[in-house]
């Protein structure tokens, strides 16, 4: 029971920390949201034993704007799930020496090996958005990326690879109430950079390579699909539940747990702790 409590006050303190936002805030609605994601979350992990159990390969990318929700649905997606099996991979800003590499060299590094599931917070559509609109490569570097980002994500599949990707779609007013939500909270400021605040200043921009870069990467073996998410409980559930249709997994059968006694041994003495040791005990 304690553990049960325990889960539910540990999403309550993600809610808190995420803010209200949308028209998920009543508590009929609040109740609906809670035990659907629990309901999804509880389908996350017949997945994932299922993806183990297969040995799937499984990439999954979040693209979208600067505080379109991407890390909530990634929390909620890996909350309950085994870090070995399910992985994030959020890259920083390539070194000197990444730079000087194939462009999909550094990503190709944390792609799944079979029974894995990889989520990519970002990914190499990073070429066609931030580093488009901010100058960060040429234009013959942006016109390869196009030319070859179909071909390496048919490589991917056809290797065996199941690839999905989304992007999260907020509205300029969504983005601006979240930005300033960030910038009066001290707890969040962290998540601002100053290449989050410019791409307010170029909101314009950022649709247009957001625009061709969707229309170019489109592909039949891995489509796009957009995720609305100015309501962001919503956008999580939405999310999870595609996500699930998009695997053909089934719950794997697994032996009954049985608890072995314990072992007590008569001539096994336990030595005490200093009390030096122990951590104050302040709460």
């Amino acid at each position: 029971m304690h553990d049960l409590v325990d889960s539910y006050d540990e999403e309550l303190e993600l809610e808190i920390d995420d803010g209200e936002s949308g028209g998920l805030v009543d508590r009929e609605a609040r109740r609906l949201y809670f035990r659907e994601l629990f309901r999804l979350q509880g389908e996350l992990v017949k997945l994932q034993d299922w993806v183990q159990h297969t040995k799937q390969k499984v990439v999954i990318l979040f693209e979208g704007r600067d505080a379109a929700g991407k890390g909530g649905v990634i929390k909620r997606i890996t909350q309950r799930l085994n870090p070995r099996v399910v992985r994030v991979a959020a890259l920083p800003a390539p070194n000197d020496r990444e730079r000087t590499q194939w462009y999909f060299q550094r990503y190709i590094a944390h792609l799944p090996a079979a029974g894995e599931m990889v989520l990519f917070d970002r990914s190499w559509y990073n070429r066609a958005g931030v580093e488009r609109v901010m100058g960060f490569c040429s234009d013959e570097e942006y016109e390869e990326f196009f030319r070859t980002v179909p071909d390496f994500e048919r490589m991917l599949v056809r290797s065996g690879t199941v690839l999905i990707k989304y992007w999260f779609s907020i509205t300029d007013e969504e983005q601006h109430a979240r930005f300033l939500g960030r910038i009066h909270d001290p707890l969040k400021q962290w998540k601002l950079s100053p290449m989050d605040l410019e791409s307010r200043r170029r909101w314009e921009e950022y649709t247009k390579a957001k625009e061709i870069m969707l229309e170019r990467t489109h592909i039949p073996e891995a489509p796009w699909w957009v995720v609305q998410a100015v309501d962001k409980k919503k956008a999580r559930l939405n999310c999870i539940s595609h996500l699930l249709d998009q695997l053909p997994y089934a719950e794997v059968p697994h032996d009954p747990v049985l608890l072995p006694a314990r072992v007590r041994n008569a001539d096994y003495f336990r030595h005490p702790v200093p009390a030096e040791m122990y951590v104050p005990e302040k709460y």
